[in-house]
């Protein structure tokens, strides 16, 4: 079997290593959160900080009346072989404090940069490490002291509001509890016992400890609450003798209290008989042993918890992509691939499997119809416009028997109109596709991490659009113009014009030489071949659009892409997928949580199994 050193060691190189990587919290429980630790609950002034001393073997908490621990300090303690104790900080990670003296004074200045120099609490923690020959290994939380009352230059929800930092440590179920009572109050009364009967009602969690003991009115003792006749516990209570005052000014080293502290125990009358089971020394072994054997009961959830964020973490990794190897044709397929995932979202948006692709039925159902019914053929083969035309056609000598020239006219200017709505139709058509290369390029997951390389498809797809859209216009034009270059002849001829014989004689110029009812006639016949010509011009401006733009973007978006990539030098394909930063810096962050996992369950695996 592994030794208890190794055990909580190992689980106190994963904490840190956890509080490192900021994996202590977030939805669910961390592992940093199911690693078991120890929580130091007490009142105010009821010792707290001298028991954490105690344990460690180090004069280094602030000292003070009031309300001294203001930020939670996540207390890591590495049992060393030899050399000299040296603490660290880890927002100062490089910096090895070999005098305690300054590890308080940083511990005060840290807390005042959150804080200021107030009598104000925040629940967000200082971590510190100490590594020594003479402590266990243990991670021990020291909490603000619990309070009954707000005192001058505190918020009137102080009390509240302690108590509910306190909690939201207390109540995980991996915490042990140290709580801390000082034994010249009534155990009745103890706040720490208090609330760890709220949060740990069947006491499996709670250590019970005993401060003050030498500070007791002469003729009493704590012999009740230390044998559990008055507070019964699972574990046993621990009573604790504290450095005085005056120890304290005379700057007494912890080796010594610790020494004076047996003593104490060994020649009382009261405790003598108890002397094994009492002091700093006691208590921090017992802990330990405690907790390595909660660590022990607690592994085969703690596994559990790390495959499941394995897998979790491997998903988001194949989610936001994995890092791209570095040689140029691993670059180029990497490239190829995200063009080929743009180009299938972009095909489901015109096929139908994403929405967007009906905007384009739309122009040639709704837009283009609308558009024919609005031309101005009324106003252009109005009687009086058809009367001018066919008359200027004719010039000096007027037609015999029909307006051949002016009926050409009338058709040509009418025919005109239909380029209007068909050049519409083909803009409509490219702003839609625009839009859905827009969508496609958002929607494609892979291209997310790259928007140098999104930017690099979208301008690469807005160009060959523009050039489909170019080669449509001239396409949808033609046909306009081919209806005006050869008139259909079988239309005209089941058309049996009558010249129309003027029903006063001439008096005037060419214009008034026949009645309205003849021109009538001719502005209707016109109408009449016009409204074929827009029929055959609704269907076949559609067909030219969709051959020339949506089906060339289906088949060839990213063809002129694809050559041009390939000819690319390794330096810009790799500027092509240069990522975004705040993406990069999360694979790393990820990477970086996946590594720690991965050696946790390792480590655990190899040391709790020997």
């Amino acid at each position: 079997m592994a030794t208890m050193e190794s055990l909580i060691g190992l689980v106190n190189r994963i904490q840190r290593a956890c509080t490192v990587l900021g994996d202590h919290g977030g939805e669910g429980m961390s592992l940093w959160e199911a690693l078991p630790s120890v929580a130091v609950v007490g009142g105010q002034s009821s010792g707290k900080s001298s028991v954490l001393e105690s344990v460690v073997g180090r004069d280094f908490l602030p000292r003070g009346s009031g309300i001294v621990t203001r930020r939670p300090l996540v207390l890591q303690l590495h049992k060393t072989e030899g050399g000299q104790e040296y603490a660290e900080f880890l927002h100062a990670p490089k910096r090895k404090l070999t005098d305690f003296a300054a590890v308080r004074k940083e511990i005060q200045d840290e807390t005042d940069r959150i804080t200021g120099r107030s009598k104000q609490i925040s629940n967000i923690p200082i971590h510190l490490s100490i590594y020594s020959p003479n402590v266990v290994n243990l991670t021990v939380i020291d909490l603000p002291g619990l309070t009954k009352v707000a005192v001058e230059g505190q918020p009137e929800s102080i009390v509240e509001d302690i108590e509910n930092m306190v909690r939201s440590y207390v109540e995980k179920p991996n915490c042990i509890i140290l709580a801390i009572s000082p034994a010249n109050q009534d155990i009745a009364t103890s706040d720490a016992i208090k609330l760890a009967r709220e949060v740990d009602p069947s006491g499996e969690r709670t250590f019970g400890v005993l401060t003050k003991l030498d500070l007791m009115d002469k003729g009493t003792n704590a012999l009740d609450v230390l044998e559990g006749r008055s507070y019964r516990l699972q574990h046993p209570w621990v009573g604790i003798v504290n450095r005085s005052q005056a120890d304290i000014n005379k700057n007494v080293d912890m080796i010594a209290a610790r020494r004076k502290e047996r003593e104490y125990f060994e020649t009382s009358p009261e405790y003598g008989h108890m002397a094994h089971k009492m002091g700093s020394e006691y208590l921090a072994k017992l802990l330990s042993k405690h907790l390595e054997t909660v660590i022990r009961q607690r592994i085969p959830s703690i596994i559990a918890l790390i495959n499941k964020t394995i897998d979790e973490l491997n998903a988001e990794l194949d989610r936001i992509g994995r890092p791209i190897a570095v040689d140029s044709g691993a670059q180029l397929y990497t490239i190829l691939e995200m063009c080929r995932a743009f180009d299938r979202v972009f095909k489901e948006h015109l096929d139908g499997g994403r929405p967007g692709g009906d905007r384009i039925y739309g122009v040639f159902d709704h837009q283009l119809p609308a558009a024919l019914k609005k031309l101005p053929f009324d106003r252009h083969l109005s009687t009086k416009n058809v009367q001018k035309v066919v008359s200027e056609a004719d010039g000096y000598q007027p037609h015999l028997i029909a307006p051949e020239q002016g009926y050409r006219r009338l058709i040509d200017g009418s025919i005109s109109y239909f380029k209007g709505p068909a050049e519409a139709s083909v803009d409509a058509v490219h702003f839609v596709l625009k839009e859905l290369v827009r969508k496609s390029i958002a929607e494609t997951e892979e291209l997310k991490r790259f928007p140098t390389l999104q930017s690099d498809i979208a301008a690469a797809a807005t160009e060959s659009l523009e050039r489909f859209r170019d080669e449509s216009r001239k396409t949808v034009l033609r046909l306009v113009d081919m209806e005006s270059s050869y008139l259909t002849v079988e239309f005209f001829r089941k058309l049996h014009l009558e010249p129309e014989k003027p029903s006063n004689p001439p008096s005037g110029p060419n214009t008034d030489r026949y009645s309205d009812n003849h021109f009538r006639k001719i502005g209707s016949n016109v109408n009449a071949y016009i409204n074929m010509v827009c029929d055959s011009l609704k269907n076949s401006i559609p067909k030219a659009v969709v051959y020339c733009q949506v089906r060339e973007a289906k088949r060839s978006l990213l063809n002129s892409f694809y050559a041009h990539v390939g000819r690319r030098e390794k330096q810009q394909l790799g500027a092509m997928l240069d990522e975004d930063p705040a993406l990069m810096e999360r694979r790393t962050a990820i990477a970086k949580r996946l590594e720690l996992y991965k050696s946790a369950r390792d480590e655990i695996d190899s040391v709790a199994w020997k």
